[in-house]
């Protein structure tokens, strides 16, 4: 089985962005207008079996992949748009529909939940939800290091001000993707600067503290191979080093993961070449930050099973990435998708 841990619905129908600009619109309002009503949204399952069979099924298909792990469109989370009631309704919103493309195509795709995080709001408030999504069949969830959408105001990830929401998680035994959604700040692109940066200030946050020896069982999935640290490698060493910490790969351990979100070959094989392989996980991000195909390859950019097959790398250690790794950091994948042979 090939696992991809990093899916997000970008190809919602049409009304779920039609109530978000509504809801926006309302929550910035001077005389805070009526919000629309819940109630009205239409996503009925024939749009939404369109919205996967013609996107992500289909990639999947084509691309000889078998379960994406799936979350909300990353982006859009928009922890920064309007109070805590904002995001708690709009999280829950966009993780029902997941749940909702689960119960249609339970073989192919396990949910992962948005939290209603909301600038200076303290995280613990998001357990409740994390909670309900768990009784769902959700197996993680995405963690926003920066709920202000880009000015990165909150405290580092391992103040103790996220303590009791890292403690719900080790309770209900799920891991979370360290994922920023919309940047709101013009100084920075959300996809190609805003989201490495997160990547990267987390990975130095975590590499300096002793926030494993606190929460041994924590599990953080840094995404999109890692941000600049694969690259850097020996300067993120040398300064753990220089301040008395451990080896990377010993801080890494069973804690923190990168996945495969990097969009060509040499990066690639830098990937698997310094970082662990038991810290890999596969993915795509499909269909997301980086769509159509490369002019040099005519493969699609986010095609990233290829890069795995191509990587100078054992059989062994191939399957680690597409499946083994992924059943380690999920401990809820083997209740909904036991292990078995790929078809």
């Amino acid at each position: 089985m090939i696992i991809d841990c990093h899916g997000h619905y970008t190809t919602e129908p049409k009304d779920l962005p039609r109530f978000r600009k509504e809801q926006t619109a309302a929550a910035n309002a001077k005389n805070k207008a009526a919000m629309p009503p819940r109630a009205a949204l239409k996503l009925p399952d024939d749009e939404i079996r369109a919205s996967i069979e013609g996107n992500q099924l289909k990639l999947q298909r084509e691309r000889g992949t078998d379960l994406t792990i799936f979350s909300p469109r990353a982006s859009g989370m928009g922890h920064h748009i309007g109070d805590e009631s904002v995001s708690i309704e709009w999280s829950q919103i966009c993780n029902d529909l997941i749940a909702r493309v689960v119960e249609l195509f339970p073989k192919n795709f396990i949910g992962v939940c948005q939290l209603p995080q909301s600038p200076g709001v303290d995280p613990k408030n998001s357990a409740a939800e994390l909670e309900r999504c768990v009784r769902m069949g959700f197996v993680g969830c995405n963690l926003n290091p920066d709920p202000s959408g880009g000015y990165f105001n909150s405290p580092p990830m391992t103040d103790k001000w996220w303590f009791p929401l890292y403690e719900k998680m080790i309770e209900l035994d799920v891991p979370c993707m360290i994922h920023v959604s919309g940047c709101c700040n013009p100084a920075m692109h959300t996809t190609g600067s805003y989201y490495l940066n997160a990547d990267t200030m987390v990975f130095m946050q975590v590499i300096l503290s002793d926030l494993f020896k606190t929460f041994a069982k924590l599990k953080f999935i840094i995404p999109h191979g890692g941000g600049a640290v694969p690259f850097h490698w020996g300067r993120f060493r040398g300064i753990a080093l220089n301040n008395g910490k451990p080896e990377l790969a010993d801080i890494m351990g069973d804690n923190i993961f990168f996945d495969t979100c990097v969009y060509h070959q040499p990066g690639i094989d830098l990937l698997t070449k310094v970082v662990p392989i038991d810290n890999i996980l596969f993915a795509s991000e499909m269909v997301g930050a980086v769509k159509g195909n490369d002019p040099k390859t005519g493969f699609g950019f986010d095609d990233t099973k290829r890069y795995i097959d191509k990587a100078p790398i054992s059989d062994a250690d191939r399957k680690k990435i597409f499946e083994g790794n992924a059943r380690r950091v999920y401990p809820r994948l083997q209740a909904r998708a036991p292990a078995r042979a790929t078809a």
